[in-house]
């Protein structure tokens, strides 16, 4: 009976109400997804199932009263709990009309950006010198940008490798390349990463950052390891290890390349990405985080 109360009662607004709450929700498990948010979340629901559950088979009233009254207590720590989540969803709202600003490099910029990056690499990788070059998409990284040594400079492969020259003083930290082409700064202090396991433990503090900055940006991220001399990209908290110059200007160029303007945020199509230049290159070995 009461199904059929709720089906005669349906009216046009709300149809629409419930399309809006399923849209929000929907909005909601892709912020989340493959982030420690989405395992909390998980185990907080899971958690105040069973405390119902149980407190309604047993008849436990003390149990049910805490449960009942804690999910108040629980809506004004959420926004604390999921700080991180909600600030990257809060930023991409305020930059959804930034198509119209008309900073972004063009194609021929970016293709000419990625093959400096991938010439500074492969000789950074050849001398055993690590690096962490950062590029900036549609989320802002002005916070850590701030935190090294402003330089406002052309990209070249000449000033990558003096960036990163072991005696330098800008080489410890990222340096950190804008969406028009510049490198905006260098000994720029980066976030480790908050996953606890990174697929394998011989990852270090540029690795860590690298894939820490891409948790909560959608930043592309191009590592050199100082002890190895590989190479590795980071996009959307994943990983690619073991690239060579040719395999890092295929994926540097699937990411950022011409076609992925980097004020559009494509986290959200990292997968199909990664699963096509799989393909291509069946012998990559790939280590995923999230």
């Amino acid at each position: 009976m009461d199904f059929t109360w709720a089906l005669s009662n349906i009216t046009p607004n709300t149809i629409v109400d419930i399309f809006l709450v399923t849209l929000v929700f929907f909005g909601l498990s892709f912020l989340i997804r493959a982030t420690q948010a989405g395992a909390l979340l998980r185990g907080l629901v899971i958690a105040i199932a069973l405390a119902l559950i149980i407190s309604t088979v047993f008849d436990l009233p003390a149990l049910r009263w805490i449960v009942q009254n804690g999910l108040t207590a629980l809506l004004i720590a959420i926004p604390v709990i999921f700080q991180p989540e909600l600030r990257r969803a809060f930023e991409r709202l305020g930059q959804a009309g930034s198509f119209l600003n008309q900073r972004s490099s063009s194609e021929d910029q970016r293709s000419k950006l990625i093959e400096d990056i991938c010439q500074a690499a492969e000789r950074l990788s050849e001398r055993r010198h690590g690096a962490l070059i950062v590029l900036e998409r549609n989320i802002s990284l002005k916070e850590y940008i701030r935190t090294g040594v402003i330089l406002d400079s052309d990209v070249s492969p000449q000033l990558l490798l003096t960036i990163f020259w072991p005696k330098t003083e800008l080489h410890d930290g990222a340096a950190i390349i804008t969406p028009t082409g510049r490198i905006a700064s260098a000994a720029s202090v980066l976030p480790l990463s908050s996953a606890r396991q990174l697929g394998t433990p011989k990852l270090g503090t540029r690795h860590r950052s690298g894939i820490g900055i891409s948790e909560v940006s959608d930043a592309i991220c191009v590592i050199v390891s100082e002890e190895t001399g590989r190479i590795a990209v980071t996009s959307g908290g994943r990983l690619i290890q073991k690239l060579d110059p040719k395999r890092l200007r295929t994926v540097l160029n699937a990411f950022y390349g011409k076609g992925q303007s980097p004020r559009k945020d494509r986290r959200l199509q990292l997968p199909s990405a990664f699963k096509n230049w799989r393909a291509r290159k069946p012998t990559s070995d790939p280590v995923e985080i999230g």
